[in-house]
């Protein structure tokens, strides 16, 4: 890592760090889901309705792939940051004016721990990738049917999801090389892997789609091929201007504590998006009774709601390896400053954006479908997805900052706070409200994660106003099987 890049994470005014880690990551974001809302525009071109509705069918499986991707980049990214700040611990406190270069320097230790964890988190995302992905296309038509779909949305959603699972070694590796990169501090980097993956994907899309005329397969060539040029970036950037992390299987070396805060870590991301598929799972089988007009909406819904969505989320997740460092370092006040920052950044940015996207909400949706059932729902369905923005923006800080705490259970506990708490919620709004209530439901479960974080943030917060005490780094020898990998877990 440049002596820039890591400068941010110890040392930079909080504000300027944030800029400097977030703008990058939700230009990335906007851009990712700009493209998302021209992609369900493409095939919104076909005017078919079913197409519409088998891009919603197949969002379970991509989250459940982008988890296993999780897994390890947050697992191992966020190992990675808090190694670096550990080297501070003994010293000079990385936000401190006095803190010089040598205090930020990495012992030779700590470097190779911190290749073998990068090493680990994209070999072990590949294999993890390879294996979902024969899974994936052998069982592809019986996990749409699992996902709701049937009739005339069987088809284009099972090819849909084979092809998703053909990439799945991509978009694994993909995910998992981002958070290394970001865990160096170089949101730029991470930014243009994310675009140049947008722009490559809206090319594909008009040569598969408009041009070539391949429907639904041509959308899952596109995305799969655009995550090639984005794996391929991430590969030479680690390759040629990283410092510390290392996809070579020379430093490929694995045990036991660093396997177990890599995967302990990152289980909470694999929660997250597996209860997330369950309330997607019965949000489709709940809506399907109110016809296909309904799940298309859904999906072009989820689209626009997703700007700004995304934007809270390049805040809450490139601040990470921020809190993940500060943590290391001992650095109490840091953190708090950061995650204060941050809710307040996420909260204006889901009041601002969540705004102008509902001020324009029925001639954004207009351009999407001609069908009037669909855009009735779809409106309504906006609407509630966009109150719903204004918690689960803060949830996902307080996931964020348990997971770069090593604080395991309570983001395992919010991970699967949505799943346990939708089904309960939408079939009671169901029972009171009707179709109002299937609606509002995810609403009502965001509202109720939020307050499920904030009474979890005031139990920790006596362990979180304890500086971290980390292991000596001479005691992370990389060829040592018994050697601690990172401070101790809370």
């Amino acid at each position: 890592m440049s002596t820039d890049h890591r400068s941010v994470l110890s040392s930079a005014p909080l504000w300027r760090a944030l800029l400097h880690l977030c703008v990058p990551m939700m230009a990335g974001f906007i851009v990712g889901a700009v493209y998302n809302i021209i992609n369900a525009g493409f095939i919104g071109t076909l005017h078919s309705t079913a197409l519409l509705a088998a891009l919603t069918f197949s969002l379970p499986v991509f989250a459940l792939i982008m988890a296993v991707g999780g897994v390890f980049g947050v697992g191992g990214g966020t190992l990675m940051s808090r190694l670096m700040g550990s080297e501070e611990a003994g010293g000079t406190p990385a936000g401190s004016a006095s803190a010089s270069p040598a205090a930020s320097a990495a012992s030779p230790a700590t470097e190779a721990r911190i290749r073998a964890v990068s090493s680990f988190t994209f070999w072990g995302a590949l294999a993890a990738g390879a294996v979902l992905a024969v899974v994936g296309v052998l069982f592809a038509t019986p996990i749409a049917q699992a996902g709701g779909a049937s009739g005339e949305t069987l088809a284009p959603t099972a090819l849909y999801i084979a092809l998703m699972f053909g990439f799945c070694p991509v978009y694994v590796v993909c995910f998992a090389l981002e958070q290394v990169v970001r865990a160096e501090g170089a949101a730029v980097a991470s930014m243009t892997g994310l675009i140049a993956s947008t722009v490559a994907n809206l090319v594909f899309d008009v040569l598969f789609i408009l041009i070539l005329g391949w429907g639904v397969a041509g959308a899952g060539l596109a995305l799969g091929l655009s995550n090639v040029v984005m794996a391929g970036y991430y590969l030479w950037w680690i390759a040629k201007r990283s410092r510390h992390a290392s996809v070579s299987p020379r430093d490929l070396r694995v045990d036991g504590p660093m396997v177990r805060e890599v995967m302990g870590v990152g289980a909470s991301e694999l929660l997250q998006s597996s209860f997330l598929i369950v309330t997607t799972l019965v949000m489709n089988w709940v809506a399907v009774g109110y016809g296909a007009a309904l799940l298309a909406a859904m999906g072009v819904a989820l689209r626009i709601a997703q700007l700004p969505e995304m934007i809270g989320m390049g805040v809450f997740m490139v601040i990470i390896p921020l809190l993940a460092y500060a943590h290391g370092a001992g650095n109490v006040e840091r953190l708090r400053r950061a995650v204060l920052a941050s809710a307040a950044a996420i909260l204006g940015i889901a009041v601002v954006f969540s705004g102008v996207v509902f001020l324009f909400r029925d001639g954004v949706f207009a351009l999407f479908s001609a069908d009037p059932a669909v855009i009735e729902d779809g409106t309504k369905i906006l609407t509630a997805m966009l109150v719903a923005t204004l918690f689960n923006g803060l949830t996902g800080l307080a996931i964020a900052l348990f997971q770069a705490t090593g604080q395991m259970r309570s983001a395992a506990i919010l991970a699967v706070a949505q799943g346990v708490l939708f089904i309960p919620v939408v079939f009671g709004a169901r029972a009171l409200w009707g179709f109002d209530g299937v609606v509002w439901a995810m609403t009502i479960t965001e509202a109720l994660c939020l307050a499920a974080a904030l009474t979890l943030l005031w139990a920790a917060r006596s362990v979180l106003a304890v500086p971290a005490v980390p292991d000596a780094p001479e005691a992370q020898l990389p060829d040592d099987a018994t050697a601690p990998s990172a401070p101790a877990s809370r």
